[in-house]
């Protein structure tokens, strides 16, 4: 009599999406479906094409950058639909019979910016009974808006920086306004999407011109803008984890990102398309301020009810501040990619990163909790 086997734990791997950060996500998910024991999941490679079509992903989707080109979502594969109630997968191919394809248990979304890693695919799969790696719908909504995620992070009691948002309608109907509120930070500023990440869209503005350039730029990516003062000081970067059962979240050592070469600040070339950055881990900070930006860190995850995962970012200053920049809830997830080299040097190498969140997932109730 054959011995039987207990089915493994099915993972679909969610990559792409609609947003100018497709192609970071599918680096992401690269890494990600290199690094999972096959021996303990089985695992379903999805991806979300530019045009918000979910399909199963072939053998022929690309997951690097190839002479500077960045990858993009074959679509050419079959169409996906995700049922709800437990979360089975249907394929539709055109012309055929719909073919069932089983249930997924745990969905990790390996997924950044709008439409994705702002509560819109938490709320999908929520509403579906799936579970997911990474933080719910709210904290992903309020850590995906940089204007809320200041409003929560200093009524937390957290210190964040100078800033100004500049809506839509503002813009459009009282322009002089806005830039004297702007001005009133002093020069130079930084320009972002509110709702933007991996650095698109952002630039620095030191004249009335360039902050109206910049404005105009970051607007191309969302209508919501935030404008920051500068704030003279190390970019110091801390990932938390959290931990199983009713185990506090844990903080890994902090980093501190250094930008090489012409770039004045990490932008989306320095991150990913060339080799102008470096991380150095631990950080040469003080113990006593490391201790602390670690505490600090587990506050931003709570303060936002975070789960799963994130990255806090700080600013370090010449008088031994400590200043919160943001929160980032999916932040990029490749091998080689800040949170994770942070993990790896605080003792948790990445295919254990992987595999942690994906038990936390296992382990977390669908639904309101």
């Amino acid at each position: 009599m054959s011995e039987q086997h207990e089915p493994l734990p099915r993972v679909a791997v969610v990559f792409g999406g609609r947003n100018s950060e497709h192609a970071v996500s599918i680096l992401g998910a690269g890494s990600v479906l290199g690094a999972i024991d096959r021996s303990k999941y089985e695992v379903v490679p999805i991806g979300i094409a530019t045009d918000g079509r979910w399909v199963l992903a072939s053998g022929e989707q690309r997951y690097e950058i190839e002479s500077g080109e960045l990858p993009a979502v074959d679509a050419a594969g079959a169409t996906l639909a995700l049922a709800s109630g437990g979360g089975s997968l249907v394929a539709y191919d055109p012309g055929s019979i719909p073919v069932e394809l089983g249930q997924v248990d745990v969905v990790f979304p390996v997924m950044h910016g709008p439409f994705a890693e702002d509560g819109t695919i938490q709320g999908l799969l929520e509403m579906a009974g799936v579970r997911y790696v990474g933080s719910g719908v709210l904290a992903s909504s309020v850590g995906m808006d940089k204007a809320y995620m200041k409003l929560v992070l200093a009524a937390a009691g957290l210190p964040v920086g100078p800033y100004v948002v500049i809506r839509d309608r503002d813009w459009r109907t009282d322009r002089g306004r806005v830039l004297k509120e702007v001005q009133e930070l002093g020069w130079p500023v930084f320009v972002k999407p509110a709702r933007a990440g991996s650095s698109q869209g952002i630039s620095k503005a030191a004249t009335l011109e360039e902050l109206e350039r910049a404005i105009e730029f970051a607007r191309e990516h969302d209508p919501k803008v935030l404008v920051e003062a500068a704030v003279t000081g190390r970019e110091i970067e801390c990932a938390v984890l959290e931990s199983p059962g009713d185990e506090a979240p844990r903080a890994s050592l902090p980093g501190e990102v250094l930008v090489h070469g012409d770039h004045e600040f990490f932008d989306f070339e320095a991150k990913y398309i060339g080799s102008d950055m470096s991380l150095s881990v631990p950080a040469d900070i003080p113990q006593e301020t490391a201790e602390e930006l670690r505490a600090m860190a587990v506050r931003a995850f709570e303060a936002l009810g975070c789960e799963g995962l994130s990255r806090v970012d700080f600013f370090y200053t010449p008088d031994g501040r400590l200043i919160v920049n943001e929160i980032n809830t999916m932040p990029g997830f490749t091998a080689m990619s800040v949170a994770p080299q942070l993990w790896a040097a605080t003792g948790v190498p990445y295919a254990e990163l992987v595999d942690r969140l994906i038990r936390l997932a296992l382990g977390r109730s669908p639904g309101l909790r």
